[in-house]
């Protein structure tokens, strides 16, 4: 039932979203339009902005449903493209009604997940400490999310196939190399050491 309530609100602020901007809709709103009492939306978020985070990340964990592994990444972050542009009036507003760093507080975690699922699959049977591969999925989600802010600014024009393949050109190869540079176990004879 909770989940059943989340997404009525969910839904509630989309449609709102369709007539004004986030900034103009209040919690009363919201409730209003979902047939639930405040104290109710209350119980699930402590105000619209979590709300929004919560939608946010349930939309992306839904387009990267499986899409978490070295072979799938590419699909993840197209699949994220695609979930973005399908919100498109509500991630429109949202972009326009708060600052560029809440959006990128939206945004990275869901890349960190996708790319911490290949870190650790590229890491298989190297010895890299956590704070490392944490590291190295933050550089690389950094880069991701400014791509896609640049995207949603520019009214999302460019296909997601197209801007995450030249994406995926750029850093080919380069998460299994981060990983080497940053592993313990490598032998003193090892130039990179």
């Amino acid at each position: 039932m909770p989940q059943f309530t989340k997404y009525a609100l969910e839904n509630s602020l989309k449609k709102l979203l369709l007539q004004k901007p986030l900034n103009k809709i209040t919690i009363n709103d919201i409730t209003e339009d979902c047939g639930i009492n405040r104290m109710t939306f209350y119980y699930h978020f402590k105000d619209i902005y979590d709300l929004v985070e919560w939608a946010c990340l349930e939309d992306a964990r839904q387009a990267l449903e499986g899409k978490k592994t070295y072979e799938t990444w590419q699909q993840g972050f197209v699949q994220i493209f695609h979930a973005v542009r399908d919100n498109k009036p509500f991630i429109m507003n949202v972009y326009r009604c708060v600052s560029r760093e809440q959006v990128e507080k939206y945004l990275n975690p869901l890349t960190d997940d996708l790319l911490m699922g290949v870190i650790n699959e590229l890491a298989t049977g190297m010895v890299v400490r956590e704070e490392d591969k944490a590291f190295i999925a933050q550089v690389y989600s950094y880069a991701f999310v400014g791509l896609m802010l640049d995207w949603i600014k520019d009214d999302m024009k460019q296909e997601p196939q197209t801007l995450v393949g030249r994406f995926a050109l750029v850093i080919q190869d380069d998460i299994f190399l981060a990983l080497n540079r940053f592993r313990l176990d490598r032998s003193a004879s090892d130039p990179g050491n």
